[in-house]
């Protein structure tokens, strides 16, 4: 049985959106239950830009929703979770992988996100999984678990793989695939 066809499976890549060989474009490529939310700008993602597409993928979706966000995605869910809960319960929940600190990246001269942060400490409406590696540049594994503790999200070790994207060369990601079969087992 295909846990998807249940859900409106929107993705949310994170700045950049998602290149070719990317798990969430290969993922999509497979699943056509998957549908990515389109940004006009994915190299200078503004906050109230992205929020705006992704309200209007939720107001159109025929069915429970699941977010797979990868980086400034999971910064997106964060933020608009919080700012529109008239929505946020058509969210049967997130899968969130390789949050970036905004607290720490919101603000440096040479970052191009802008409006993603401050990082919300507090439960999140819909239950979610967070996937961090221990050497992700954007976020420590600490700070990872710390997000994951206060949005009330299982969390999960993702071991070595650096920002969990294109250049760590995860490919289809199978043992992401898994985890998200999982997350999705446990939603029933």
């Amino acid at each position: 049985m295909n846990l998807f066809k249940k859900y409106s499976v929107l993705v949310l890549p994170g700045r950049d959106g998602s290149g070719s060989d990317h798990w969430q474009t290969l993922w999509e490529q497979v699943f056509p239950e998957f549908v990515r939310v389109q940004q006009a700008d994915w190299i200078h993602p503004v906050y109230t830009d992205w929020a705006v597409k992704l309200t209007d993928a939720v107001s159109h979706a025929t069915k429970p929703v699941i977010l797979i966000a990868h980086s400034a995605g999971t910064s997106l869910t964060m933020r608009w979770a919080s700012e529109r809960p008239d929505l946020a319960y058509r969210i049967a929940g997130a899968f969130l992988v390789a949050p970036s600190d905004r607290d720490v990246l919101e603000g440096t001269p040479d970052n191009p996100i802008k409006g993603f942060g401050p990082m919300l400490l507090k439960p999140l409406p819909f239950k979610a999984m967070v996937v961090a590696s221990r050497n992700d540049h954007l976020v420590a594994f600490e700070r990872a678990n710390a997000f994951a503790e206060a949005w009330k999200a299982t969390f999960v070790d993702a071991g070595f793989n650096g920002h969990l994207g294109s250049a760590a060369h995860m490919g289809n990601w199978p043992s992401g695939l898994v985890t998200l079969g999982q997350f999705l087992r446990s939603l029933e």
